[in-house]
């Protein structure tokens, strides 16, 4: 009886659960990092379960694709069904003071942890464990919440709580700003490939119109950070991962900071809500306060031919 249930009526979990990540993060690559499995692993299976189902469930060219009607239709029950699995099993392996969530690596490594000692001594009921979120992603399949920088359009959502207004500027060494004092965006130009449009975002919303210059790139935004302070370039940082940087003369921002339509934000896993969460949502709003104001530029806004 079961083995006509699984192998007739239901297709495979895997590629069920392969759907359902590709489907929800958007790419390929991101489901396969969350799956630990390779792209061309989740590709196979969601090809698999289309022939299952008789049915397409993507649509439109390999680097851009969409939901189809039928996917929009299966993605919803999937996503609450593997949802409610990952919170049942939560449940029974902790005894309520466990919190996993899931960080940006850069947020993390710059932001985060350097905070953490603070937590531990004063929550040391709670066991914190840290997962590493996918550069895209705004969800992690077993994890009670994440937290990432999100666009102002999330931060109504009852399940988001941003702790710091985001601000975002270039930076770079005192030595490199001495070199470059006529204008500073003629520094060696360095980006990453985690947030590949940072630059671009900055000048939209400082009002300006940047040259086109090669960009050294860097797997992640703490790498170009680790690179600006060593003095290979600009890079375009958010205030509060430099801010003690800023403080301690490492770095400077020549032309201030200006205020992204983002914030530092905690997204809670519906259903996740728990003691140790509420403490940990306290405790990042807490430290999200003592982020001093960031440094603003008065200068006349130019074109930089």
């Amino acid at each position: 009886m079961f083995d006509n249930l699984t192998s007739k009526a239901l297709p495979s979990l895997n590629a069920l659960r392969a759907f359902e990540a590709m489907a929800r993060t958007g790419r390929a690559t991101l489901a396969a990092e969350e799956l630990n499995v390779t792209h061309s692993a989740v590709s196979r299976q969601v090809k698999a379960l289309e022939a299952h189902l008789g049915v397409r469930l993507f649509q439109g060219p390999k680097h851009r694709l969409t939901l189809t009607p039928a996917g929009q239709e299966l993605l919803p029950a999937l996503t609450g069904a593997f949802d409610g699995i990952a919170a049942a099993v939560r449940r029974l392996k902790s005894d309520g003071e466990d919190l996993h969530v899931a960080v940006n690596a850069s947020l993390s490594v710059k932001w985060l942890i350097p905070r953490l000692g603070d937590f531990a001594q004063r929550h040391p009921e709670i066991r914190l464990h840290l997962e590493e979120l996918p550069s895209q992603a705004t969800s992690h399949r077993g994890a009670d919440a994440v937290v990432r920088i999100a666009l102002a359009a999330r931060l109504a959502d009852p399940l988001v709580t941003p702790f710091i207004q985001n601000f975002t500027g270039p930076v770079m060494t005192p030595a490199l700003a001495e070199r470059f004092a006529g204008d500073p965006l003629s520094a060696p130009r360095l980006g990453s490939q985690s947030h590949p449009q940072g630059w671009a975002i900055w000048a939209a919303v400082a009002g300006f119109e940047l040259a086109p210059a090669p960009e050294q790139p860097f797997a992640h935004i703490h790498y170009a950070l680790d690179a600006a302070i060593a003095g290979l370039g600009v890079a375009i940082m958010s205030w509060p991962m430099v801010a003690d940087e800023i403080a301690e003369g490492r770095l400077v921002a020549p032309l201030g900071f200006r205020r992204a339509e983002s914030a530092f934000a905690l997204l809670a896993a519906p259903g996740a809500e728990s003691r140790a969460l509420g403490v940990f949502r306290r405790w990042l709003v807490e430290q999200g306060a003592k982020t001093p104001e960031p440094p603003t530029s008065s200068s006349v806004v130019r074109v930089l031919a």
